[in-house]
């Protein structure tokens, strides 16, 4: 805390405890009120200007600093002024006072908790956001919360200082009303409790339960209106309909199928989508394959000579989709037929928000979900559409390999692909925009991969980007691809290639199945727009996985798919908010770059302060045994805390290590829980435990160990006095010498 807020905060904390001090509380109580009326009502006849000012002053002051008084203001106010003029002051003192308690909270406050516990408030400042106009609104109306909490918890919120104004003026306006009321028949009142009774109490809590009310009716009037051109039908053939058989749809139908609901999977191309065709399963088979390579080279290391070793491109792109034909029948029709799941091949059409076409038959249903997935973004880079590029969809369609290949995009498919490739023997450029690879994770993070894909023979271009491709026919005949890659400084680089690999990112499947003509919103991103709940503006029309974002990651998609499958099935009843908050992801290089939660980089960005614990991989037994010493785990936790905030992994097997952080932070367990475990030695897995240790250590209690310390001290000279040995310590092992020990039995025996 800077040096003006502890002024500040002194301050109000003097002033306050004037207040105290002075007891200055025993002028505002009921009985003085009624006391003081008839002096007081004279003073205000005399100079009612004056006194208007000096009573709206002292409001303000009692409620800025919190202090008990302003009841008892309000009903001397209302006795002395009347009904509407104390209503007016009251009214604008209040707020006005209330404002002043919730800047002082923000100011001295806020960024201390935000910081501290920013990521446990994520959502609530999240929700303030959005809707914290409707939260104080009630706050306000409803006289069982106590006012002045609610101005100091809401100056620790987002919530601005224009908005808190207004809607405490509005909101406050019905209970102050009630009090005033009371006021002017001060001398009536004997106790305070009497003012608010139950009927009352019962119609303000319901006043304030009427934004909420307002809220959910605007909420049905919108969807009616959204509705209003399409016809509903009067029975439906299904519960649900699925488009796309990647993961997100995979898991809905079935999801759907396994609480016995009828459910229809349409899927235009194969079943399992981009991971299994494309992606995940053949891009690790690759991987695998560079990995054998790998270690092949680095056979001699080990003691073990091996003759010359070739790759034979064809079995390597065999193996893989071999690979992919023994995964295939997970997803296969078949599996999910016996399911419960009706599985139609061809091209859907939302014709409705409760119907949809495929093969001329039209099928009614209550819910659709939309698992679309997302496709390779392809550039608009003069001259890309005359050379020779791949994606990630193309690439396995490969059979020979490409001796020059050229990578754009350093992030993990293009980090993937450049190191297998230039494993097996491919001359491998990666080109990266960027300052460095994978720019989402911490640098040290990604330094670590850099440093390993160079050593395996990509060169790697930072701060490059491409600005033209060109195809020509060369003096000796030779067809030659060249692209012009241009540097932060301008500068031009030629290189020349026999394949371009395009890594870019992906963009969503919005367009071509009806979305258009039922006008679904989409992001900035290109994404389908949704909600908490995964809803498009048609509420029972559900998006999960690439189509939806944020993250394109398989095991993300199933995730939303649970949350899209019961909120559409069981919606009515309960619905339930998708938690992205700890989503692990891997990038599967050799080292492999594993994180969950938050890195550095996100912690900087949120304004979240951090302790930061690293263990070096380098230094484990089972690492050293399999020549895998290298990278380390990082992890995040607050200040003083061992709570996990997030954890990122560098190293052999890094995905499979980032399993007990994940566990860890889903279930609230921190680094003293995964230090108090016992792991297997020698195992990978320790590498958690003795990061764990690491925390601990930094964090040990130096002021208790500093007596725990001399209380061994103390033991050790008391060891040393003869009358406070028993009998048999002369026959005791101990850290004396043992001409000591013999000097002591020597005396005892005198």
């Amino acid at each position: 805390m800077n040096r003006k807020k502890i002024v500040v905060a002194g301050l109000v904390l003097s002033l306050i405890g004037l207040w105290i001090g002075f007891d200055l509380g025993q002028y505002f109580t009921l009985a003085q009120a009624k006391n003081q009326q008839v002096a007081l009502q004279d003073t205000i006849a005399s100079h009612p200007l004056l006194s208007s000012l000096l009573f709206f002053a002292l409001y303000v002051t009692i409620t800025a600093l919190s202090v008990p008084g302003a009841v008892i203001m309000t009903l001397l106010g209302a006795a002395l002024f009347g009904f509407w003029w104390s209503l007016l002051l009251i009214s604008f003192a209040s707020t006005l006072g209330a404002t002043l308690a919730f800047l002082f909270s923000r100011y001295i406050l806020r960024d201390w908790v935000q910081q501290r516990f920013g990521h446990r408030l994520a959502a609530i400042n999240t929700g303030i956001e959005k809707e914290g106009a409707f939260y104080l609104f009630t706050l306000r109306l409803i006289p069982i919360f106590p006012f002045f909490l609610v101005n100091l918890l809401m100056g620790l919120t987002p919530i601005s200082t224009r908005r808190f104004y207004l809607v405490s003026q509005i909101g406050m306006l019905a209970g102050t009303a009630i009090y005033i009321n009371a006021g002017t028949q001060l001398g009536q009142i004997d106790t305070l409790t009497g003012i608010v009774s139950a009927p009352v109490l019962i119609s303000l809590v319901l006043l304030g339960l009427f934004p909420l009310i307002a809220k959910a009716v605007m909420t049905w009037i919108k969807q009616r209106r959204v509705y209003a051109q399409w016809k509903k039908p009067e029975h439906f053939d299904q519960n649900m309909v699925v488009i796309g058989a990647g993961a997100g749809g995979l898991v809905s139908a079935y999801i759907a199928a396994a609480v016995k609901a009828k459910v229809t999977l349409i899927e235009r191309h194969k079943m399992g989508g981009d991971c299994l065709n494309t992606g995940c399963v053949p891009s690790k088979a690759l991987i695998r394959a560079a990995h054998t390579m790998s270690e092949i080279t680095k056979a001699h290391e080990f003691g073990i000579t091996t003759g010359p070793v070739t790759v034979n491109f064809q079995q390597v792109m065999a193996r893989v989709h071999k690979v992919i034909s023994k995964i295939e029948p997970h997803d296969s029709v078949s599996r999910y037929t016996d399911l419960g799941v009706n599985c139609i091949q061809g091209d859907a059409t939302v014709l409705s928000p409760w119907e949809v076409e495929v093969n001329g038959q039209r099928i009614t249903t209550r819910n659709i979900v939309i698992a679309t997935g997302a496709r390779p973004l392809v550039p608009h880079i003069p001259g890309l559409d005359t050379v020779n590029y791949l994606t990630s969809d193309s690439i396995w369609g490969l059979r020979e390999q490409p001796k020059r290949l050229l990578v754009l995009g350093g992030g993990p498919i293009g980090c993937e692909l450049a190191q297998s490739f230039s494993r097996l023997g491919s001359e491998v450029t990666l080109v990266e925009m960027a300052d460095q690879v994978m720019i989402r994770e911490d640098s040290d993070a990604a330094a670590v991969v850099a440093n390993k894909l160079a050593k395996d023979g990509v060169n790697i271009k930072t701060g490059h980007k491409a600005v033209s491709f060109s195809s020509f026919t060369n003096e000796q005949g030779q067809q030659i691809q060249q692209a012009a890659l241009e540097d932060s400084n301008g500068q031009i680089v030629e290189i020349e290639f026999d394949a371009v690999m395009v890594a870019l990112g992906r963009v969503a499947n919005v367009t071509g199945f009806g979305l258009e003509q039922l006008g679904i919103t989409t992001t900035e991103r290109g994404t389908v727009a949704v909600n908490d709940y995964l809803q498009t503006q048609y509420p029972n029309i559900f998006a999960v996985g690439d189509v939806a974002g944020p993250f394109q990651l398989t095991h993300a998609a199933a995730h939303q798919a649970w949350y899209a499958a019961v909120n559409g099935l069981f919606g009515q009843f309960k619905k339930f908010k998708t938690d992205y908050s700890v989503l692990p992801a891997v990038t599967y290089t050799a080292p492999e770059l594993a994180r969950v939660g938050l890195n550095e980089k996100d912690a900087i960005a949120k304004g979240i302060a951090f302790d930061v614990v690293t263990y070096g991989i380098d230094d484990l037994d089972r690492a050293i045994t399999d020549g895998t010493d290298e990278g380390f785990i990082k992890v995040l936790t607050p200040k003083g805390k061992d709570t996990i905030l997030g954890a990122t992994i560098v190293g052999h097997h890094a995905g499979e290590l980032l399993a007990e952080f994940t566990l860890a932070m889903r279930h609230g367990l921190g680094l003293n829980k995964i230090l108090g475990t016992v792991h297997p030695y020698p195992t990978m897995s320790e590498a958690a435990k003795y990061t764990a240790g690491e925390w601990k250590r930094a964090n040990a209690p130096q002021g208790l160990l500093t007596w725990v310390k001399k209380y061994h001290d103390w033991m050790r000279h008391e060891a040393k006095q003869p009358d406070t040995q028993p009998p048999q310590a002369h026959t005791q092992s101990t850290s004396a010498s043992t001409a000591d020990v013999k000097q002591n039995t020597e005396a005892k025996r005198a």
